[in-house]
C-alpha cells in the first residue's frame, strides 16, 4: 500500500515523545540496571515508584519504574506545544470514540489519559517540573552516559493501519519497509521532533512495546556499556548488536531490563526537520535494512516484547518473515 501524504496541519500539535511508565517486579533491581549500569538520574523515588531522566533532559522524568506484580507497560507519554492544544487533543480522541480521563499526575500538570484504537494506553500533556540542567555536570556521567529519550517502537498487528492512525496526529513516515509480495508496509518510522523517529511500528503480535531507545553521545560510549555489562553479571541482558543499521543510519545496541523489557541504545541517526522530505523505501528482504552491515537479527527481537496494561493483542495477518539469525 502507498504511504498517505503527511497531515501537515495536525487537529493538535505533538512536540515530541515524552515519557514511559515500566511496571516492574523487583523495583530495587530495575533500579540498579536503569541508574548503575545505564546511568538515568534518579529524581525522586519512594516505596512505589523510581522516576529517572537522562543527562540533557529538563523536564522531571523519562522513565517511571513501578513495583507490580506483573511487567507491563502502563503508558507511553507525549508533550504538547501549548495548553489550547490539551483540549484539542482530548476531542480528538473523543471524536474517534476512544475514552478520555483526566488524570492527577505526580509532576506534571494537566494531562489526559487515553488509548489508540489497538489499546495502547496514551498519556497527554504540556507542563512537566522542570529541573536544573545537569549536561555539564560530568561528574554524573555514568553507564552509557544516555542523553535523552529518543523513540518508541511497536508491535503491530496492522502497520497501514498504525501509520494511517498516527499519520493522522501529525508523524510523518521518514522510513518503511515493504513486503514485496503483498505490497502491504511491514515496518515504518514515524517523528514530530525532527529525528527519524519518535514511534515506529513492527509487523507482528500486537499491540506490543518493543523497545524504548536513549540517545548516547557516541558509538564509543556503547563498547564501553558492553564491558560494563559483561562484568557486572549481565552479560545474559545483552540481546542484539552493537551494529549500525541500515534503516536511519544509526549505531545500535539492544538489552534486556531484570523484566525482558527491551530498551535499544542509539545514536548518530540523520536530521528530519524539512515537512516534505521523502520517505526512503526499503524491501523487507534486503539484509542491510536490519543491519548495514548484514548482520540479522535473532529472533527473540521479532517475537518478544512488553504487555501494554489492559490491551488485548492480536496475530498479524501478515505472515512475511525478515532474514532471521540461525
Amino acid at each position: 500500500m502507498p504511504i498517505p501524504a503527511p497531515t501537515l496541519y495536525p487537529p493538535f500539535n505533538i512536540t515530541r515523545l515524552s515519557h514511559v511508565e515500566y511496571g516492574v517486579t523487583d523495583l530495587a533491581a530495575s533500579r540498579a540496571f536503569y541508574v548503575d549500569i545505564l546511568g538515568l538520574q534518579v529524581t525522586a523515588e519512594n516505596d512505589n515508584r523510581i522516576y529517572l531522566r537522562a543527562m540533557e533532559e529538563r523536564g522531571h522524568h523519562c522513565i517511571i519504574l513501578r513495583q507490580s506484580d506483573s511487567a507491563g507497560v502502563s503508558c507511553l507519554g507525549f508533550k504538547l506545544y501549548d495548553t489550547p492544544e490539551l483540549d484539542k487533543a482530548a476531542a480528538f480522541f473523543e471524536g474517534k470514540g476512544l475514552p478520555v480521563e483526566w488524570i492527577e499526575r505526580p509532576f506534571m500538570g494537566k494531562c489526559f489519559r487515553t488509548c489508540d484504537p489497538w489499546g495502547v494506553p496514551l498519556e497527554f500533556y504540556v507542563k512537566m517540573d522542570r529541573l536544573p540542567p545537569i549536561h555539564q555536570q560530568y561528574r554524573l556521567y555514568n553507564g552509557v552516559k544516555p542523553l535523552r529519550i529518543d523513540h518508541f517502537n511497536m508491535f503491530s498487528a496492522n502497520v497501514d493501519e498504525a501509520i494511517a492512525f498516527y499519520g493522522e496526529m501529525g508523524f510523518r513516515v521518514t522510513e518503511y519497509t515493504e513486503d514485496d509480495e503483498s505490497g502491504r508496509v511491514w515496518a515504518a518510522w514515524m517523528h514530530r521532533k525532527g529525528g527519524v523517529h519518535d514511534v515506529a511500528f513492527t509487523n507482528g503480535t500486537g499491540p506490543r512495546l518493543h523497545h524504548t531507545a536513549f540517545w548516547v553521545p557516541t558509538p564509543l560510549n556503547i563498547i564501553d556499556l558492553l564491558d560494563l555489562m559483561a562484568t557486572t553479571g549481565y552479560v545474559a541482558n545483552i540481546e542484539r548488536g552493537p551494529g549500525r543499521h541500515g534503516i536511519s543510519n544509526a549505531f545500535f545496541l539492544y538489552v534486556r531490563d531484570p523484566d525482558g523489557h527491551r530498551i535499544e541504545i542509539y545514536c548518530s541517526d540523520y536530521q528530519t526537520c524539512d515537512a516534505d522530505l521523502e520517505p526512503i523505501k526499503w524491501s523487507l528482504t534486503d539484509p542491510q535494512r536490519q543491519t548495514l552491515w548484514g548482520a540479522p537479527a535473532p529472533r527473540s527481537w521479532f517475537e518478544e516484547g512488553s504487555l501494554f496494561d489492559g490491551a488485548e493483542i492480536r496475530d498479524s495477518d501478515l505472515k512475511a518473515q525478515p532474514i532471521i539469525a540461525p
